[in-house]
């Protein structure tokens, strides 16, 4: 089935858009940033759509986007290393809703304080996606995947065990 770019979009945002929204969270803080973000990886997407070569799969492709697109975010911002502490969302909500809601908010807040190269490959991680597509999205070895993997995993314990304190 030949598909058009439009097609093509259309359904790479139903197949990857949960996991580009939590790649968005791991670079964005909630709220406006999010979405500005997510707007961001959209139209990325769309551009480069075109010139796609099939020279590796369209979920390695799809995810160098949504990185790339995090990591000029987080320049533009200026704030690597220093995001102020989220807001918890104020509105409504049954009490185990908003406990999960909130762990994975802390979660996302944590990864956040890692460094981008613990950040990108913990997220991918996370996506289920196997150390060997990590390492070609991130153009760095499957060596280098396992060690920035531990180091970000250790590094969040930490980080998780100082906000439970």
């Amino acid at each position: 089935m030949n598909e058009t770019n439009e097609q093509r979009f259309e359904r790479i945002r139903r197949d990857f858009g949960p996991a580009l929204y939590r790649v968005v969270k791991s670079y964005a803080r909630p709220g406006a940033d999010q979405e500005d973000l997510a707007q961001e990886v959209s139209i990325a997407l769309w551009r480069a759509l075109p010139s796609f070569r099939e020279e590796c799969s369209e979920r390695t492709f799809v995810y160098r986007i949504a990185h790339n697109r995090g990591l000029n975010h987080l320049f533009r911002r200026k704030t690597v290393e220093s995001d102020p502490p989220d807001v918890a969302d104020a509105r409504p909500n049954p009490e185990s809703e908003a406990a999960s809601r909130e762990r994975i908010e802390q979660l996302f807040a944590g990864i956040r304080t890692l460094p981008v190269g613990h950040r990108q490959v913990l997220t991918l991680a996370l996506e289920e996606i196997p150390h060997s597509e990590i390492a070609t999205i991130l153009g760095i070895s499957v060596e280098n995947v396992a060690v920035r993997l531990g180091r970000a995993r250790a590094a969040l314990r930490v980080e998780m065990t100082k906000e439970q304190s």
